[in-house]
């Protein structure tokens, strides 16, 4: 009986199995991570950068932005400036800062800040003898108008201190090398806050572009060099040790302060940078 039913049933169908493999293992693969990981990278920015504006200060974003200006310096060292008390502010009344459009006699000064947000060490550098001239000019009635003549400001070579002649205030005399009395002072009071700091002193001097009387055998150069040397003499006779002096400068009235009017008599000047 087992027999006959083998042979009258027909055979069992062949079942054949197809599998498709799908490249990357479908929802296993990775490349949806790596996507992932940018999006929350991406997302963890932005959420620091806005909980950084609101635990800051204004004055903070603003060091921040000018840490990060990468033309600052360079502006900076044209700019006539109009930052404040000892800060270039008293010199002309429009500056040319990237995070001010033409301020005019204000009284804040822009210290650079490093990334932290705290101060960089040439910000630490101005605001100390900035704090040692102010607290020595002020002593004295006569000295105290002399602040106006001060401008400090922190450069990427070192602080430099400018002391800028006007209309009623000179260095030297009308063409000579000979330090006025208000100028040998004045230097005295600088040479007190320098010797406080460390690093090497360049002494620049500066000229307008007045032409000299003829028969006179003298040139700007030959002035502005002249200059600088008596300045340096003037430190070291106020306690500036000789080998503290890396260089002197004349440069005549190639670096104008007032580009637009070469005769203004803010181009003659002494500028005094503190290397870092």
């Amino acid at each position: 009986m087992a027999s006959q039913r083998g042979k009258n049933e027909p055979p069992p169908p062949i079942i054949v199995k197809k599998v498709t493999v799908v490249e990357g293992g479908g929802h296993h693969g990775g490349a949806w991570k790596v996507a992932y990981a940018d999006f929350v990278t991406a997302m963890m920015a932005f959420f620091l950068l806005l909980w950084l504006l609101g635990a800051t200060t204004e004055d903070q974003r603003k060091g921040l932005a000018d840490y990060f200006t990468p033309t600052l310096v360079k502006t900076r060292q044209e700019s006539a400036g109009a930052n404040g008390l000892l800060g270039g502010s008293s010199i002309t009344d429009v500056d040319n800062y990237p995070n001010r459009a033409g301020q005019t006699g204000t009284k804040s000064l822009t210290i650079p800040r490093g990334a932290t947000g705290g101060p960089k060490e040439g910000a630490d550098a101005v605001s100390r003898m900035r704090r040692r001239v102010e607290q020595e000019l002020n002593e004295s009635k006569r000295m105290r108008r002399l602040v106006q003549q001060v401008r400090m400001v922190d450069t990427t070579e070192g602080v430099r201190i400018d002391l800028v002649d006007d209309a009623d205030f000179s260095m030297f005399s009308l063409g000579t090398t000979v330090l006025t009395q208000d100028a040998s002072q004045l230097l005295k009071v600088i040479s007190r806050a320098v010797a406080e700091e460390q690093g090497k002193l360049t002494v620049r001097g500066h000229t307008d572009a007045l032409p000299w009387k003829s028969g006179i055998k003298a040139n700007n150069w030959s002035l502005s060099a002249g200059r600088a040397e008596a300045t340096r003499q003037a430190l070291m006779r106020s306690g500036i040790g000789e080998s503290r002096f890396l260089r002197i400068e004349g440069v005549a009235d190639r670096e104008l302060l007032i580009k637009d009017n070469p005769q203004d008599p803010r181009n003659r000047r002494i500028s005094i940078l503190l290397s870092h």
